[in-house]
């Protein structure tokens, strides 16, 4: 395919991440905890940096919205969306379920994301308009069409039990062939490959999914909050799915 400007410099942005990354991956790394008591390390905050100062070199007046450094404004209709490190408890510990998250949106439009997990050898990302690639391979999501033959994934429990939604998880799970907590960006992976069909967030933040969006939607799937709406800046759940299923999904948490 024919890359964008912005999908030429978004993936140069992201490589360059994973070197960093990569770096701190190998020789180990501490954390520190920020006030909501997620641990961010020094290579969260030099990915992203980064990710930033390629992107501002490209494009000066765009903006931010990083999950370490806060938003910028400068009066532009884009603003790049970061996730230095989705994954960062697992990072910590050496686990490989970890990526880089980018995104890219024109007002309200997330229009462009880069999804890339580099132990994993996983870069995805897509385009709107365009289709979702996985290293350069196109892919699309499945054609299962009934719910007791889908495969389900879904983040944290807890989260779930504080918004009064746990009972609800549990009845959608009752009524899938199969399910697995994966949580986090790879079950977008799996989702916008056809090798799950459902995944299910109580609660989330911009930055873990906005990249996960663009690239479910353009694999032929169905993003939405929990209640049916579509994603925006401010949203804090998510159900993805293959779209051939999904407001049977959301039913279940209406």
């Amino acid at each position: 395919m024919n890359k964008s400007l912005f999908l030429q410099i978004a993936l140069q942005a992201v490589s360059s991440a994973q070197e960093i990354i990569n770096k701190y991956y190998q020789s180990g790394v501490r954390a520190t905890l920020k006030q909501d008591q997620s641990p961010v390390t020094i290579a969260d905050q030099e990915a992203e940096e980064a990710i930033k100062n390629i992107i501002s070199t490209a494009f000066p007046n765009h903006a931010f919205l990083g999950e370490e450094s806060g938003s910028t404004t400068t009066g532009s209709e884009y603003t790049w969306i970061i996730d230095p490190i989705d994954g960062t408890k697992h990072y910590l510990r050496q686990i490989p379920l970890f990526a880089t998250q980018l995104a890219l949106m024109r007002g309200d439009e997330i229009i462009l994301g880069v999804s890339n997990a580099p132990v994993m050898n996983e870069l995805i990302w897509a385009e709107k308009g365009e289709g979702a690639f996985l290293n350069d391979e196109r892919i699309t999501v499945s054609d299962v069409l009934k719910l007791d033959q889908a495969y389900l994934s879904y983040g944290g429990l807890g989260y779930f039990k504080r918004n009064n939604l746990l009972d609800n998880l549990i009845n959608l799970e009752a009524s899938t062939q199969g399910h697995r907590g994966i949580g986090d960006f790879w079950s977008y992976h799996l989702l916008a490959q056809g090798k799950i069909e459902i995944m299910v967030e109580a609660a989330t933040k911009t930055w873990d999914i906005a990249a996960a969006s663009i690239i479910v939607k353009e694999a032929g799937g169905i993003v939405t909050d929990l209640q049916g709406n579509t994603i925006t800046k401010s949203s804090h759940s998510i159900i993805a799915t293959n779209g051939l299923m999904h407001d049977e999904v959301v039913g279940y948490f209406r």
